[in-house]
């Protein structure tokens, strides 16, 4: 069905379980509020921050809260990599582009150098460390991680001058006990560990996008119960199941979705029609 058609339906201003939702009608995590402060503290200092938790629990839009809210700041500027997974000279190609100084692969040293300069000028000018965002960052290369803590680290590492946020799923804090990046773990100094959320705070989360997208009554109560019931304390669960039950709503042309169309869409055991048997008398 083409999505304003769907959005008319049920009288959304977005679809409230898609990925691409306007920044400000983002959802903030309970732990959040107190790690964008640290952030914005951090900005000032320079360091290493980090964000890790399972698939589904929002670290990506995590990563896109902090970098509208540090982009409000005047004077930071906010660099986001786009290919973690990047052989070193790709990384010093990207980091580059991303910082705006021209860096020849074939000559590291100079792109090394080039680097921090553009960054010690930054700083100098602003009081704002530049800021470098990386998600799935645990497809990183381990010469990549060092090379990172290698550019930002200055005056026998008394002096940061890059802020670096590393976002990923569990493995990426595992990596840090490695003895190849144990140097890198040690300097990071703040992090945020997604986890599984339980049913009330799904629930508030639900609420809320409905609430943004101007439709909370889209939804029954019984049904915003009993999705939050299904999701596994996962976000993404969640809003696959109501994306398809949006879909299939739409496709029934009904003006709420409620607890029947779930049993309808998800219920794993058909119902069966009972067979009329004969009873068979012996002979």
């Amino acid at each position: 069905m083409d999505d304003k058609k769907l959005l008319a339906l049920f009288g959304l201003k977005w679809n409230p379980f898609q990925a691409d939702l306007p920044v400000d009608s983002l959802w903030l995590p309970p732990a959040m509020e107190s790690f964008f402060f640290r952030i914005e503290n951090l900005v000032m200092d320079g360091g290493f921050a980090l964000i890790a938790g399972e698939p589904g629990l929002g670290k990506s839009k995590c990563l896109q809260l902090i970098t509208h809210r540090l982009r409000q700041l005047d004077n930071v500027v906010v660099g986001v990599m786009g290919r973690p997974q990047s052989s070193l000279s790709d990384f010093y190609r990207e980091m580059g582009d991303i910082f705006g100084v021209n860096l020849s692969p074939a000559n590291r040293y100079g792109g090394f150098k080039s680097l921090r300069e553009r960054w010690l000028n930054h700083t100098q000018k602003t009081l704002f460390k530049p800021v470098l965002l990386i998600d799935e960052a645990q497809e990183m290369m381990s010469g990549c991680l060092n090379e990172l803590r290698l550019l930002g680290s200055a005056n026998f590492d008394s002096q940061c001058l890059l802020t670096t946020v590393l976002c990923g799923d569990t493995r990426l804090p595992e990596r840090f006990r490695s003895e190849a990046l144990v140097s890198l773990g040690s300097r990071i100094k703040l992090r945020l560990n997604l986890e599984s959320y339980d049913r009330a705070v799904l629930l508030k989360y639900l609420e809320h996008g409905l609430t943004q997208a101007g439709a909370l009554h889209l939804m029954t109560m019984g049904l915003m119960e009993t999705l939050v019931g299904h999701a596994a304390g996962n976000l993404r669960v969640l809003n696959n199941m109501a994306a398809e039950l949006l879909i299939t709503g739409a496709q029934k042309e009904l003006t709420q979705l409620d607890e029947k169309l779930f049993l309808e869409v998800f219920s794993r055991q058909p119902i069966m029609k009972k067979r009329k048997t004969t009873q068979r008398i012996p002979a």
